[in-house]
């Protein structure tokens, strides 16, 4: 299956228009009639937005950790954000300590040895994700679907080293079944896992069409280039 699993926004139907990257745009403020959910996890961490020609992306207003992404008044799909402490995802605080990077001492997060430190247990972690993935796949659907996870992609995601990550499950007879892309940083206290899907088994962070998140991937990229990371 190879190099079919390259790029996730390969698996487009041909009829799709295709996307350049994009360019980010100022976030647009919200209208007094707008209902935006100030408790929103993404109000601190978007920067610069970009979507495509009269779609709109803004924090959701019913649910503290999603983006919402909409089209002329109809909802198109969610990226949820999940803002971990450290003491709260051990696994990942397991591989901060493997590379040398502890808790207890001050992260230089612009000097470049850190930056490789953590780019490592960042990695590390995605390894974990992707051994639970293939585990839950065999254990759901044994031989019956083809599976494969995403090469990883170092990315920055703000000003903070990240990972894009993700999998791909395809039909029987051909054609997508489930897709999964994430983005994965931290800034040494906290891990911050950004997330959508289409047909996945999440009840939050997913599109119920294909062509809509494969439409939105680029911009889903300049956005996480963009974001407002470390916070201030």
């Amino acid at each position: 299956m190879g190099a079919r699993f390259l790029f996730p926004n390969l698996f487009v139907n041909q009829d799709t228009p295709s996307n350049t990257v994009p360019t980010p745009t100022k976030t647009a403020t919200p209208s007094k009639q707008s209902s935006v959910n100030q408790a929103n996890a993404w109000q601190k961490l978007l920067g610069s937005t970009s979507a495509p020609s009269n779609w709109q992306v803004i924090p959701c207003a019913t649910e503290a950790t999603l983006l919402c992404v909409t089209s002329q008044g109809k909802d198109l799909g969610t990226v949820e954000v999940i803002i971990y402490a450290l003491k709260d995802n051990p696994n990942f605080q397991k591989h901060l300590i493997e590379v040398g990077i502890s808790g207890s001492s001050a992260a230089d997060l612009q000097n470049p040895q850190f930056q490789n430190k953590l780019t490592n247990a960042l990695q590390a972690w995605v390894a974990d994700s992707y051994s639970r993935f293939t585990k839950d796949h065999q254990t759901k659907y044994a031989n019956n679907s083809a599976f494969s996870t995403y090469p990883l992609q170092q990315v920055t995601v703000g000003k903070l080293p990240g990972m894009r990550y993700g999998f791909v499950r395809l039909k029987p007879d051909g054609g997508i079944q489930e897709q999964y892309i994430g983005y994965v940083t931290s800034d040494a206290t906290q891990l911050y896992v950004i997330t959508t899907s289409f047909n996945s088994s999440l009840s939050k962070g997913k599109f119920d069409n294909l062509a809509n998140l494969a439409i939105f991937q680029p911009y889903l990229s300049a956005i996480a280039e963009n974001l407002n990371l470390p916070t201030k």
